[in-house]
C-alpha cells in the first residue's frame, strides 16, 4: 500500500468513525457535507491538473500506487475527499463543543482587511510566480465573498482553522518530505515564494484555508436551501 494512500485513509478514518457520535450527530449532515466537498474538489482538481501539466508541482512515484487519471495519482483525487471531510469535522466539532468561543464581527473584519493588504502586496510583488498568484487570488475571492455574504462562518472558522492546522501540518509535512527520504509532492520553487514552514510551502496554508472555507460556505448555502 502506498504511503500517500495510507495518509488519506488515516486522515479520513477516525473522523468518519466519530461522525456517528450520538451528541454531535455529524453524519446527519452528510448530504450537505459531501455535496460541498465534491463541488469544491472539482475546482481544485482542475487547478491541480493544470499545475501538474505546467510543472508547478509533481508526484513522486516512489510513494503512490502508480494508478493515475488525467496525470494525477488516484491518491491525489482521494486527498480532496479525505482531507476536507476530516477538516470540516474538526470545525463542526469545535463549534459544537465550544459554541461560546467565536470572534466578533469587528474582529473578523480587521483580520480580513489585514489579510487583504498582505496578500495583495504579495501578489503585486511576486506576480510571476504561478502558485503564489493563483493561490492567494483565490483565497482573496473566497474570503471576500464569505465576509460579505456569509460572515458568520468566519466568526468560528478563523479559530477552528488554527486547530485544523495541527493534523494538516503533520499530513502535509509528510507529503512535502518531513520524516521521509523524499517528498511525496515535489514543488517547483520557481513558482512559489520559497518560504517553507518546516518542509511545507507557505502557500499550502492558504490553499488549505480556501479549500475548507469554500466547502463550509457551500454547506451553509445547501443547508439553508433545504
Amino acid at each position: 500500500m502506498s504511503l500517500y494512500l495510507i495518509l488519506n485513509i488515516a486522515s479520513f478514518l477516525i473522523p468518519f468513525l466519530y461522525s456517528f457520535e450520538s451528541r454531535m450527530k455529524y453524519i446527519k449532515r452528510w448530504r450537505a457535507v459531501f455535496s460541498s466537498i465534491v463541488i469544491t474538489a472539482f475546482f481544485f482538481i482542475v487547478w491541480d491538473i493544470l499545475f501538474t501539466k505546467i510543472g508547478v508541482w509533481s508526484f513522486n512515484p516512489r510513494y503512490h500506487s502508480g494508478i493515475e487519471f488525467l496525470d494525477l495519482p488516484i491518491e491525489e483525487w482521494l486527498f480532496f475527499i479525505c482531507i476536507p471531510y476530516s477538516s470540516i469535522f474538526i470545525h463542526f466539532g469545535f463549534h459544537y463543543f465550544y459554541p461560546k468561543v467565536f470572534l466578533s464581527d469587528k474582529a473578523v473584519r480587521i483580520i480580513y482587511w489585514l489579510l487583504m493588504i498582505i496578500l495583495l502586496l504579495t501578489i503585486a510583488v511576486h506576480y510571476d510566480k504561478w502558485y503564489t498568484v493563483v493561490d492567494y487570488s483565490l483565497l482573496l475571492l473566497v474570503l471576500t465573498y464569505t465576509v460579505y455574504r456569509v460572515p458568520n462562518v468566519l466568526n468560528t472558522f478563523f479559530i477552528s482553522f488554527l486547530i485544523i492546522l495541527i493534523p494538516f501540518s503533520l499530513v502535509n509535512g509528510i507529503l512535502t518530505g518531513s520524516f521521509i527520504d523524499e517528498p511525496v509532492v515535489m514543488y517547483n520553487d520557481a513558482e512559489n515564494l520559497g518560504i517553507r514552514l518546516g518542509t511545507i510551502p507557505i502557500e499550502d496554508i492558504g490553499y488549505a484555508f480556501t479549500m475548507i472555507l469554500m466547502s463550509l460556505v457551500l454547506i451553509e448555502k445547501i443547508e439553508k436551501k433545504n
